[in-house]
């Protein structure tokens, strides 16, 4: 996937989202917000939270995190899958820990 970056000015706010905007490889486009970036192991990893276009529809959205790599091609960088599911889980284990109480994380056997 190529990744396209670009900061909004929030300017009433102190918080300031950073949006990535994610090409897929059937060239439909969907914009994520960067919630935290983390180096494990030297590798480059990444928790995205889904944009809605609708306002609404975003403050109704569960909030999953979807967590990617950064890799690097030809001097261009893009946020890949993680392949291997022993990877995937440590990485994702990870933010929950870093993000749980920030975002109301919790297991969803609670509930």
């Amino acid at each position: 996937m190529d990744i396209e970056k670009n900061t909004e000015n929030t300017e009433e706010y102190d918080y300031k989202p950073d949006y990535v905007t994610l090409t897929n490889d059937e060239g439909f486009e969907e914009r994520f917000e960067l919630v935290d970036t983390m180096e494990v192991q030297g590798n480059t990893y990444v928790a995205l939270l889904t944009v809605p276009d609708d306002p609404e529809e975003y403050l109704n959205s569960d909030g999953s995190l979807i967590i990617m790599k950064i890799t690097y091609e030809d001097g261009e960088e893009y946020l890949d899958d993680i392949e291997d599911d022993d990877e995937y889980e440590m990485i994702a284990d990870l933010f929950t820990s870093r993000l749980a109480d920030l975002y109301e994380i919790g297991d969803d056997e609670d509930e």
